[in-house]
Formats: structure tokens, sequence, C-alpha cells
């Protein structure tokens, strides 16, 4: 099923430009000139994501994020040609999840669009969905704690560090490829040249006090990716 998506904005061909690479995408758009018929769609069915302009002729964007944060967690994405950072400010205090201003780049906003979707679906699984934590080997890590324990002494982890880590442990005994990796982990599209992740797996090996060539968990499956067996 595809994901639906909400734009609210009164310039009907900047709406057309992004139903249009939207619905390229394979996404479900429902478009709203203002604020209060936009309100009434969200009520009877909530969309997946929220695109909102700031200036709306009965309702300013930055009050009709705030109504819908009252109900809804769905993200928000305030598309406008107010640049000023107050502005955006405003828009991120009252629940907006990323704002960017017009004019933009279609394929940048429909990027984004993709983050936020899997950011949300990421966070907001129910948890019977997933484990709480894992162990394997010795080595303990609770989604529920956000901790990580080796041989029963806590490891400290950065929270990029135990999104990997956890990413990997509930894909025991599968390969993960660094793009899947990088992907859960930050939530953004993956660069052949990003070594990130590669640098990442390094220092998670020294906090786990991984000999470098014989790592006893997390294993290197050369061109492919890593992987916990």
């Amino acid at each position: 099923m595809s994901s639906e998506i909400l734009v609210v904005d009164d310039e009907a061909p900047i709406a057309d430009l992004v139903e249009l690479y939207l619905q390229n995408e394979g996404f479900t758009v429902h478009k709203f000139a203002a604020a209060v018929p936009a309100l009434a769609h969200v009520k009877a069915s909530p969309p997946d994501l929220a695109i909102l302009d700031v200036m709306l002729p009965d309702m300013d964007g930055f009050t009709l994020c705030r109504t819908l944060r009252e109900e809804h967690l769905f993200p928000i994405l305030m598309l406008t040609a107010r640049v000023e950072d107050m502005d955006k400010i405003t828009g991120l205090t009252l629940g907006a999840d990323d704002y960017i201003t017009k004019p933009f780049n279609p394929l940048e906003l429909t990027a984004r669009v993709k983050t936020q979707l899997r950011r949300y679906t990421r966070y907001n699984r129910p948890p019977q969905e997933e484990a709480l934590e894992f162990d394997i080997r010795g080595l303990q890590i609770s989604r529920e704690t956000h901790k990580c324990f080796l041989y029963g002494q806590e490891v400290s982890l950065t929270p990029l560090e135990f999104s990997i880590l956890w990413h990997l442990c509930a894909r025991q005994g599968r390969v993960v490829p660094s793009e899947e990796l990088f992907e859960a982990a930050w939530g953004e599209r993956y660069m052949d040249s990003n070594n990130t992740v590669m640098s990442h797996i390094a220092r998670l090996r020294e906090k786990l006090r991984e000999p470098s060539r014989k790592p006893k968990f997390i294993k290197t499956v050369w061109g492919v990716g890593y992987t916990i067996e």
C-alpha cells in the first residue's frame, strides 16, 4: 500500500509540481489550498506525512502544524518562501520535522519525504513487532533501556553506534549491506563514496574489544557488508 501524503498549498503550480513528483515515486497525494478542508480530511483519514505551506488563506501553516500535532504524530514538512531563521525555529518548535524553502528542487523534496517516512516507520513501530533486547554470546543490548553490556560490563555507545549494533543484532545471521546500515542509522540516502559506516564499525569493534583480524561479533563480508553470526 502506498503512503498517503497531504499537501496544503494555495499556489496551484507548486502543489501540482509536488503532486507530480510524489506520484512518480508511488505516493498517493491529497491536495488542499486551505487549512480548514485539510483538517477535515485528516480527521476522516490521517495521512502518513504532511507538507504544509506557511502562507495559507484561512490559517497560517504554523497554526495548522500546531493543530495537527495535538492529535497526530505523522511527519510534517514545512514548505514556504519565508527564509528567516526565526520562521524555521518556530515551525520546528511547533512540531514540524523538516523545513524547505521555495524555490526548491523537487528531487530534494522527494528525498526528504522518503527520509521522514523511514524515520517515522522505524521509531514508531509497535513494540510487539520487534524484540526489546538481544543476548548474543555475552553481548547484551536492550532497546528499552538503550544500554549495551559485554560480559556484564556496560559499554558506552553513541546513539549512532547503538543503532548500528542494534540493527545488526536484530538481523543476526544475515549479511547486512553498508547501504542498509547507513540508511537505518542515519535515515539518509547512502552515497557510494561514504566511508562513515566503516569508521563507525571500527569504533564499535574497539569498544567491544574485538581483535581486528578475527572479530568475535561484527564480521566483515567483503564486498557485501557486515554480519553478527
